[in-house]
C-alpha cells in the first residue's frame, strides 16, 4: 500500500479541487492510501473512504505568504503537516499545489537535502513532438545557479527519468543555451558545459551538449538542464502557447458550417492533438534532492490536473525514485566532489 499525504488546502482552489481529485484517484488506484490534511471545516461534505484518513491542521499557507511566514509562523499549516507525514514515515510522498517558494523552504527544512546536493530542484515533463515528454529542471526553485548546481540537477534528472521510463537506457542530457556551440553562453554556462562533459567522460551522465529552447519540444534529448529563472519562463510559456492553440482550434470549429464540417472529418486527429497538448496531463513536478519525496501541483490546476499530480507522485514511489536518486548521487560522488572542490577554489575543470 502506497500512502500519499495531500495538502488539501493548497493552490488557487483548495478543497473544491483537491478533494474530488483525491476521490477519483482512489477509484483508480486500489493500492493507494491518502492522508488528507486540511482544516476540519473543509471536510464537511466529504464522504468517508476506507483508504482515506483526515489529518486536521489549524493553518493554511496562502499563495502570497512570504517564505518566512510559512516556515516560522505557520507551523501547523496543511502544507507543513503534509510534509511532516513524510518525515515521520507515515506517508511515502507529499503532494501540494501551494506556494512554490514556501513548499520548497518547508520541505528543505523538514526533510533536509541529500548528501552531495546543495540545492533541491523542481523537475517536470513537457510534451514534445515525438509523442513523449522532455524533463526540464530547474523550474523555479533556484533562480541563481552555479555550474556545480547545474551538474547536480543533471544527475538528479537522470535518476528521475531512469526511474520512470520503461526502457533500460541512459537518458540523454542537454544544457539549455543560446546556441549549440560550446563557445556560446555566459561564463556560468561555459563552465557548466565543462563539468557536464567531464561527468560524461566519467560515465556519470550521458551529456550530448548544448541545446536551444526549441529543442525542449523537439524531443532531441530526454533532459534539459537550466537555472530556475529560465526554466520557469519556459514552463509558463509552453502552457500559454498550448492553451492558445487548443482554445483557437475550439473557436475556429464553431465559426461557420464549413469549419464545423472539417472538424467532424478531422475530429479523431484533432482530439489526439489537443490531448497531447493538454498541459494538465503533465502536471506534477518532483522536488529532487530531498531526503523524502514531495510533488508540486500547479497552483491553478483543476481536478483533472491535480489527479495527474497524484498519479505522478504515486508512480515515483512505486518506481523507487528516492532510492534511485540517492544511488545515482552515490555513484557520481567523485564527480560531484570534484566540481564542488573546483568551485571552492575558483578553478575550471580539466
Amino acid at each position: 500500500m502506497i500512502t500519499l499525504a495531500v495538502d488539501c488546502m493548497g493552490g488557487d482552489h483548495g478543497p473544491s479541487v483537491t478533494l474530488p481529485a483525491c476521490r477519483q484517484f482512489l477509484s483508480t488506484h486500489p493500492e493507494a492510501r491518502l492522508l488528507l490534511v486540511g482544516l476540519p471545516d473543509a471536510f464537511a461534505g466529504w464522504q468517508a473512504h476506507e483508504r482515506a484518513e483526515i489529518v486536521p491542521c489549524s493553518e493554511v499557507v496562502t499563495m502570497d505568504d512570504p517564505v518566512e511566514v510559512a516556515l516560522r509562523r505557520k507551523k501547523d499549516s496543511s502544507m507543513r503537516v503534509a510534509i511532516q507525514q513524510v518525515k515521520e514515515g507515515k506517508a511515502q510522498v507529499a503532494v501540494s499545489a501551494g506556494n512554490t517558494g514556501a513548499l520548497m523552504a518547508v520541505s528543505r527544512y523538514l526533510l533536509k537535502t541529500m548528501d552531495g546536493i546543495d540545492r533541491p530542484a523542481i523537475a517536470t515533463q513537457l510534451p514534445n513532438e515525438k509523442g513523449a515528454a522532455t524533463t526540464v529542471l530547474d523550474l523555479g526553485a533556484n533562480v541563481d545557479c552555479q555550474p556545480e548546481h547545474l551538474l547536480q540537477f543533471a544527475v538528479m534528472g537522470s535518476a528521475l527519468v531512469s526511474a520512470l521510463r520503461a526502457q533500460n537506457t541512459e537518458p540523454s542530457v542537454g544544457l539549455l543555451n543560446i546556441g549549440e556551440e560550446a563557445i556560446k553562453g555566459n561564463e556560468v554556462i561555459k563552465r557548466t558545459g565543462e563539468l557536464l562533459r567531464s561527468a560524461n567522460e566519467a560515465n556519470a551522465i550521458h551529456f550530448v551538449g548544448n541545446v536551444e529552447g526549441n529543442d525542449i519540444f523537439k524531443g532531441g534529448v530526454d533532459i534539459v538542464v537550466c537555472d530556475g529563472f529560465v526554466g520557469n519562463v519556459a514552463l509558463k510559456s509552453s502552457e500559454g502557447v498550448a492553451s492558445m492553440i487548443v482554445g483557437g482550434l475550439k473557436t475556429e470549429f464553431k465559426r461557420n458550417i464549413f469549419t464545423k464540417f472539417a472538424a467532424i472529418l478531422a475530429y479523431p486527429v484533432l482530439k489526439a492533438l489537443m490531448k497531447r497538448m493538454d498541459h494538465r496531463r503533465y502536471n506534477g513536478a518532483a522536488l529532487l534532492g530531498l531526503r523524502g519525496l514531495v510533488f508540486k501541483s500547479h497552483g491553478s490546476a483543476d481536478r483533472t490536473g491535480y489527479e495527474h499530480a497524484l498519479n505522478r507522485a504515486y508512480d515515483a514511489v512505486r518506481n523507487n525514485l528516492l532510492d534511485r536518486v540517492q544511488g545515482r548521487i552515490a555513484q557520481t560522488a567523485p564527480v560531484l566532489e570534484s566540481a564542488a572542490s573546483a568551485a571552492a577554489h575558483g578553478d575550471t575543470v580539466a
